[in-house]
């Protein structure tokens, strides 16, 4: 089993990237619906506030790689030759799950700041918002968890700007060289 994830600022393509390898009958984990099962389980209100301050407690009482640690039982029931974690924001969850998964190979999505806020306002989750200073607060938020760090530490580069059939291309080509299915 080869286990890769996926890094990226908010909204730069990691949840497209994440569906094209589902598409293609990957396993995908995603980090964040380990926060949203502690919100739903915490009886809080689904949205941006309440994520972000689940996040903060759960790295607060078990430490900066607590969403990971999360994870790793979700991976390990996994029985497939590639898995994917979609959602990695620190460089001590990189760390967490090279330790865990020799092999791991992280890929950084890169997209620019007026395209991520663009894709936020079309997808309309419930955890979202509209605005740029919304969205500078969130990645500054991330930033501080070690996103940064963790974007640096990756592995492959893959850059998300142009049309959505061009950046579908460009992640089912990678996959298929991690070991995906065609």
């Amino acid at each position: 089993m080869k286990v890769i994830g996926v890094v990226g600022m908010p909204a730069s393509g990691k949840g497209e990237f994440s569906s094209i390898a589902s598409g293609m009958g990957v396993p995908v984990i995603v980090m964040g619906d380990m926060i949203r099962r502690a919100v739903q389980e915490a009886g809080l209100e689904p949205d941006d506030k309440n994520f972000g301050a689940t996040a903060n407690r759960l790295r607060a009482e078990r430490g900066m790689d607590a969403i990971a640690q999360l994870c790793v039982p979700e991976i390990q029931r996994q029985d497939a030759p590639l898995i994917l974690v979609d959602g990695i924001r620190g460089d001590t969850e990189v760390a967490l799950f090279r330790k865990h998964f020799p092999g791991f190979t992280l890929i950084s999505i890169e997209s620019s700041f007026e395209d991520r806020l663009a894709r936020i306002a079309a997808r309309a989750r419930s955890d979202d918002f509209t605005t740029a200073e919304e969205l500078r607060t969130r990645d500054t938020r991330e930033l501080s968890w070690g996103l940064g760090n963790a974007l640096k530490v990756a592995d492959l580069h893959l850059e998300n700007k142009g049309s959505l059939p061009e950046f579908s291309e460009r992640v089912r080509n990678l996959l298929c060289e991690l070991g995906g299915p065609p």
